[in-house]
């Protein structure tokens, strides 16, 4: 058997109506890009309709589509990550199983990796969900661009490609599929997007709700604190707490200028008790940011973990 140059990954929940439809539209387009070197792999997230017989009647038609089905749902992440794990291609294509996502788009993210990127994210650029879906998401990928750093106009897109490297040195988790471009940018891959075509759902209804929104700016928190942060923590803290610091020292100073002047008394300013709060706040962050300096400094010491994008071969 040939290598697997190109791996498909597609997690999905109860969408038996489109599988074979897009089986049938896969197979057409990776036979095309990669004849007898492709794989797609169907991970069932613990479906409650009969998605999974389909897909072992897809299987038995064509082995290179396989598939796995958990016992529970464990949400988008849980199945991003096992499908990298068995992912066997030099590159790995992430789409969704609602044929809102085109296969006549792998070529095109495929083309883009060739320019030297390691990771084509989609984007959406004209989307067929209703306004209460496109609305919040806007903002979400508006704030998650300004704070992560990385510019993209949809982080949120399933359809994405990427080099083998990539998907192998990310650790993905909890919700964090969402935020798969500003991990590999953090992480020094070369990150771009594309237009996408998006289609309008022709099976189902969506797995997500408006929850997601608020969980997921939590999750964003989590993801700047645990990978642009967890080597420098008093960048974070220091920062927080040096703000709040000033502006409580300046409302003290303020304050006590005015006393001297005899233009106010302290008996009657709740401005003073807000001044001494945002000082003592201010100073227990700053000593936190502290604390995990020195944490990170005792715990890091002889095993920092670096990724290498290529040497000479002397040193292989």
């Amino acid at each position: 058997m040939r290598p697997i140059k190109i791996s498909v990954v597609i997690p999905l929940l109860n969408e038996e109506e489109s599988l074979r439809e897009l089986a049938s539209r896969l197979e057409q387009v990776l036979t095309g890009l990669a004849p007898d070197a492709y794989q797609v792999l169907f991970i069932d997230d613990g479906s409650t309709d009969a998605s999974y017989r389909v897909l072992q009647e897809l299987n038995a038609q064509n082995p290179r589509l396989q598939a796995l089905r958990f016992r529970r749902n464990y949400g988008k992440s849980a199945a991003l990550a096992v499908g990298f794990a068995r992912a066997e291609g030099e590159i790995v294509i992430t789409m969704d199983a609602d044929l809102q996502d085109d296969p006549q788009e792998l070529p095109a993210l495929c083309a883009k990796l060739e320019e030297g990127f390691d990771l084509v994210s989609g984007w959406k650029k004209k989307r067929y969900d209703p306004w209460h879906k496109t609305m919040p998401s806007k903002l979400f990928n508006a704030v998650t661009s300004r704070m992560s750093g990385i510019r993209l106009h949809d982080f949120n897109c399933g359809l994405k490609a990427y080099r083998r490297e990539v998907v192998k040195a990310l650790t993905i988790y909890g919700d964090m599929h969402r935020y798969i471009p500003a991990l590999a940018h953090w992480e020094g891959f070369r990150v771009t997007e594309i237009p996408v075509q998006h289609h309008p759902r022709k099976f189902g209804v969506s797995k997500f709700g408006a929850k997601r929104f608020i969980t997921g700016f939590l999750d964003l928190l989590t993801v700047l604190f645990t990978t642009k942060y967890i080597k420098r923590p008093l960048h974070l803290f220091g920062t927080i707490g040096a703000l709040l610091l000033l502006i409580g020292m300046g409302i003290e100073s303020t304050l006590t200028v005015e006393w001297f002047l005899g233009m106010t008394y302290f008996s009657n300013r709740p401005l003073v008790l807000l001044g001494i709060l945002l000082i003592i706040v201010g100073v227990q962050l700053i000593s936190m940011g502290l604390l995990g300096e020195l944490l990170v400094k005792n715990s890091s010491a002889g095993t920092a973990q670096y990724l290498i994008r290529e040497q000479t071969p002397e040193l292989s």
